[in-house]
């Protein structure tokens, strides 16, 4: 036997393996393969979805620091070990935190935005809170069918609302019908929460209910949030009338940070009107005003242009089908001279004609943010389209939404309005519609179309009484676009050579099309078969125009 198996150089001595703590490399790669579980289609991700690609990163990293804590304790408390069991606390922590975030779903960026999201961050502030959601701040009970709603049912609807702790600042109680039991039931917790609300939806929540209850139910709501400091109220689609709007007094008299208020379908009367001029006496933060389907007529337009005198932030107001005739739009306008941050206008379907037209050209110059103005069914006619025209083409140069859709446009308001379509450049949707355009005025729009215009997705020119010729230049001047999304001329006079020329130009993309069954190819356009005639004024005219578009066949 070799005596220098026994010395002491050769001893044998105990020999141990540390499986704790992990290299980085390690750690990385269980980051990697953690990112894979949460984005990729597992057993557990059929069942609950998975997380984009940059959201399963970012929970990767806190979920491997998480379960690298944990696992860390562990190994500290029992120091004579080898790791084994640090390890598999590791793993399991790991398998437990991924299920968890796959059943909590995805949240939206900004929630996570102070959370630590650097690799290698693994301080105490990654704890199990990274992968909870967030509290819930928005309660809401109109999803499903319209129902009435009483007091025991109310009561256990409710219940979210009265735990103590509870984060909700938003809420949205429409679609149910509340009886007066059932609105004495929510009153308490109204009034115990309304100090952290910031948004109140009670749009439809007294439909069907008699006159009476229906003011009661209203008075107890109005009573339970009065002192509440909101930034939107929307009592849209109840039948306010002027009873309805003083029933809330107590709420919108102690408003005085609200930016956001909606009355639409509320039946807003000229006296309704003034009880809501009335009763808002602070609007000087108010950035959102909306009106529509309402009976306000010229008089109550003159009490809503008092509120608009009182609104120098406004940002977004709509008075449509609302009954406003020349004396009320006329006021209306004058009085939006002051809301010099206005971004969209929306006064259709009313009766403005000339009169008004002249008032709000005026107006036009002091909108410089506007981006959306609808001045559909305004009874403007040529005279007030062209006024109107004048006053956009060297204003609102962002301008992306321009309807002037059921104006009984012609050929003689035409060059202003193409002039001012030509200058606005950053425009998304055009909306001609019920006009009377014909093939000539088809041409100068789509030849303001041409040049530029790379944003631009809808044009809707139906029932214009457009022919083969002007159909075919809007569908190869809307097709060079590269965001165009949907072309609509329905209901005009193309014959069905140019319905087949239409389909054959959209043939790569027949989505971009609209409907054209109500098209009537036996109609009368000005110039139908002026690319197969060579006689006549009328034709020879129109062919002069086509050919100054420039637009050539394989731009198709």
């Amino acid at each position: 036997m070799d005596s220098s198996a026994t010395s002491p150089k050769y001893e044998r001595r105990p020999f141990s393996i540390k499986l704790w703590p992990p290299s980085d490399n390690t750690r990385q790669m269980l980051v990697a393969r953690v990112a894979g579980n949460l984005s990729s289609q597992s057993i557990f991700a059929q069942k609950y979805g998975t997380l984009g690609k940059e959201e399963a990163e970012e929970n990767a990293k806190r979920i491997e620091a998480v379960a690298f804590k944990a696992a860390s304790q562990q190994y500290d408390n029992e120091p004579d070990g080898d790791g084994g069991s640090a390890v598999q606390l590791y793993a399991k922590e790991c398998s437990k935190l991924i299920l968890d975030v796959l059943k909590r779903g995805p949240v939206p960026k900004e929630d996570m935005e102070d959370l630590p999201s650097e690799e290698g961050d693994h301080g105490p502030k990654d704890s199990v809170e990274i992968i909870t959601p967030p509290p819930e701040t928005f309660f809401d009970i109109s999803k499903g069918s319209r129902s009435f709603i009483e007091a025991e049912e109310t009561e256990e609807i409710l219940k979210p609302l009265k735990k103590p702790g509870n984060s909700y600042s938003k809420i949205c109680f429409s679609n149910r019908s509340f009886s007066l039991e059932a609105a004495r039931v929510a009153a308490p917790v109204l009034e115990s929460i309304k100090d952290q609300l910031k948004e109140v939806d009670l749009s439809d929540f007294i439909a069907g209910r008699s006159e009476d209850e229906a003011l009661e139910v209203m008075t107890v709501f109005s009573t339970a949030l009065e002192g509440s400091i909101l930034r939107s109220l929307n009592l849209s689609d109840n039948a306010l009338g002027e009873k309805g709007v003083r029933a809330f007094e107590a709420l919108l008299k102690s408003q005085s940070c609200l930016e956001e208020l909606y009355l639409m379908n509320n039946g807003i009367s000229e006296e309704a009107a003034r009880a809501v001029c009335e009763l808002i006496p602070s609007t000087e933060t108010l950035k959102v005003l909306r009106f529509h389907n309402n009976m306000t007529g010229d008089e109550g337009a003159l009490a809503i242009a008092q509120v608009l005198k009182r609104c120098p932030l406004l940002e977004d107001f709509q008075c449509s089908s609302t009954r406003v005739g020349a004396e009320g739009g006329a006021a209306l306008a004058e009085a939006l001279e002051s809301c010099t941050k206005l971004k969209t206008l929306d006064l259709r379907d009313n009766m403005f004609g000339t009169e008004a037209a002249v008032a709000l050209a005026k107006a036009i110059p002091k909108f410089p943010s506007l981006s959306e103005i609808y001045l559909c069914y305004l009874n403007l006619e040529d005279e007030g389209a062209t006024i109107i025209a004048d006053a956009l083409k060297d204003s609102a140069p962002s301008l992306e939404v321009f309807d002037m859709m059921g104006n009984d446009i012609t050929i003689e308001a035409v060059p202003s309005i193409a002039a001012c379509i030509a200058s606005k450049q950053n425009l998304k949707k055009l909306n001609l519609d019920e006009n009377e355009l014909k093939d000539e005025g088809a041409v100068q729009i789509a030849k303001a179309l041409e040049t530029g215009h790379s944003q631009l997705k809808r044009v809707d020119v139906n029932t214009n009484a457009i022919g083969r010729a002007g159909a075919r230049v809007f569908a190869k001047v809307v097709l060079q676009k590269p965001e165009f999304e949907l072309l609509t001329i329905n209901g005009n006079f193309i014959s069905d050579e140019g319905i087949d020329e239409l389909k054959e130009a959209f043939e790569k993309c027949p989505e971009k099309l609209g409907p054209l069954d109500e098209n009537d190819p036996d109609g009368v356009g000005d110039a139908e078969e002026s690319d197969e005639e060579d006689d006549g004024d009328d034709d020879r005219e129109l062919d002069s125009k086509l050919k100054h578009l420039e637009v050539n066949e394989e731009d198709e």
